[in-house]
């Protein structure tokens, strides 16, 4: 009998032994897998069962959560939507998230270690701390100010703070009220397929994501390129440079929109937007320094993240004579996003250096404790100080004389350049309208803001789109914002 018993109590130690081998295998190895099986509802059951962090604007949240009483709980809600959207991206219970809500997802929704003391607890207990906060570098006013300044119309704002890499205004237009993404249902999909199939395409970030030709804005590269490499020793010197400028290897005659441009100096060519002038000096500065120049301005490079990822702004590194010719006027393939725009103008009112734009200030707890903190980091630099002071002066000429007056702000110092790009089949397109440009407190000692702005579909004859008319007006009311909020 008691043979018996040893025998029944060993089997029953056994099948002891493999119940916890089981529940460890299906707790530790198959755990990850089991939570990320499409048939498991408890793990968004649990994500939106407390409501989401908050991202904030001035210390104010711009988003919120709402107890919808269904199975996933709680739903984001955005104020303001529309304006922050390109900041704030979207959080759907059926399609995801995007920008800053999906760059600090961990945060918001709770599950980053850094938001407790003890986050070995929170693992062992299969519980969370409550989500915490996004506190961004953007300000309300310039916000504000590039969204109504847009108005509508196609096209985008990126301003930083040219010392630190601060993104002050991040502005997309059209654009759309992530807050109709947020829940489950068919109002949600309705919503996400009319958003999508909209040919304006308002859930476009186009200040990060998009590329646009920049026109006349690219030749402050060129300019640099020149400056730096020595092609270009005194800015006032005539060029020698005929108008219509034959492109090298062609019988392809390049006009200017502007008058006066025949033998003009450089500083003429940037003041009036010479196209023959800028193009001429690109082809003597050579694809190789140009390249160079470009990519230490920041084209070429497809790592940047702002937290969010940015599209790549391109300059070629294989053309020929002519193509390098319209491509040092901001033409031929080179593409830039706004963003890429804001930092060229940023460049030279921080003396050559650019700093990394970056969007998230800081990470707190949801009682405002720091989780991580934004720190500013240098990009390397574009050029040196003393061309940047040079080109600082011939951009405040353009907007004191030249081209770009309507970005004139009374009582600061504002430094500019307009631009025109054409493109399209043909160029048969709406010509792109831009401005780039810093601004400063006659006082300050140095910028408190650079920008770029791009208007898609600019209103007014064909002939008679620009920087100047479309684009600039804009800029001069960010700039005042900037300046009004500058810490």
């Amino acid at each position: 009998m008691i043979r018996c018993i040893r025998w029944c109590a060993a089997f029953c130690a056994l099948l002891f032994a493999a119940l916890l081998a089981n529940v460890g295998r299906v707790q530790v190895w198959e755990a990850a897998a089991l939570d990320a099986h499409p048939a498991n509802k408890r793990t968004a059951i649990d994500r939106y069962a407390r409501p989401r962090g908050d991202i904030l604007v001035d210390g104010v949240a711009v988003t919120g959560s709402r107890d919808s009483g269904q199975l996933l709980r709680y739903e984001r809600t955005y104020r303001d939507g529309p304006l922050y959207a390109p900041v704030t991206g979207f959080s759907s219970q059926t399609y995801g998230t995007s920008f800053v809500e999906r760059a600090e997802d961990a945060v918001l929704s709770g599950t980053d270690p850094g938001l407790s003391a003890f986050p070995l607890w929170y693992e062992l207990s299969r519980g969370r701390p409550a989500g915490g906060h996004a506190v961004t570098t953007v300000r309300a006013a310039v916000q504000r100010a590039a969204f109504e300044g847009l108005a509508g119309k196609r096209g985008a704002v990126a301003a930083v703070e040219p010392s630190s890499g601060r993104i002050l205004a991040l502005v997309s237009s059209p654009s759309y009220d992530p807050g109709v993404l947020s829940g489950t249902g068919s109002a949600v999909r309705e919503a996400w397929a009319r958003l999508n199939a909209d040919p304006a395409r308002p859930m476009l970030n186009r200040a990060l994501r998009e590329t646009y030709p920049p026109g006349s804005t690219f030749k402050i590269v060129t300019a640099a390129a020149a400056l730096d490499s020595g092609v270009v020793t005194d800015v006032d010197a005539p060029t020698r440079t005929p108008d219509p400028y034959p492109l090298p290897g062609t019988r392809t005659l390049l006009p200017n929109a502007a008058t006066g441009c025949e033998d003009a100096s450089m500083a003429e060519a940037v003041q009036w937007s010479c196209n023959t002038v800028m193009a001429r000096i690109g082809v003597q500065v050579g694809l190789r320094r140009m390249v160079e120049a470009a990519r230490r301005f920041g084209f070429n490079d497809d790592g940047l993240r702002v937290p969010s990822w940015v599209s790549r702004s391109n300059f070629d590194t294989d053309m020929s004579p002519d193509q390098l010719a319209l491509s040092a006027i901001g033409q031929f393939n080179t593409t830039a996003t706004p963003l890429q725009m804001a930092l060229v103008a940023a460049a030279v009112a921080n003396g050559g250096e650019i700093a990394r734009p970056w969007l998230v200030e800081r990470t707190t707890q949801d009682d405002g404790s720091p989780v991580r903190s934004g720190q500013r980091r240098s990009l390397g630099r574009a050029m040196t100080p003393a061309t940047a002071l040079r080109l600082q002066q011939l951009m405040v000429k353009v907007v004191e004389e030249g081209t770009g007056r309507n970005a004139a702000v009374p009582g600061a110092v504002v430094g500019g350049k307009t631009g025109t790009a054409q493109h399209g089949v043909g160029n048969a397109g709406t010509p792109y309208a831009w401005f780039i440009g810093w601004a400063k407190a006659e006082d300050a000692a140095v910028p408190a803001v650079a920008l770029a702005v791009v208007v898609e579909d600019a209103a007014a004859r064909r002939g008679d789109i620009s920087g100047n008319s479309a684009a600039a007006p804009i800029a001069r009311t960010v700039l005042q914002a900037a300046l009004s909020t500058a810490r």
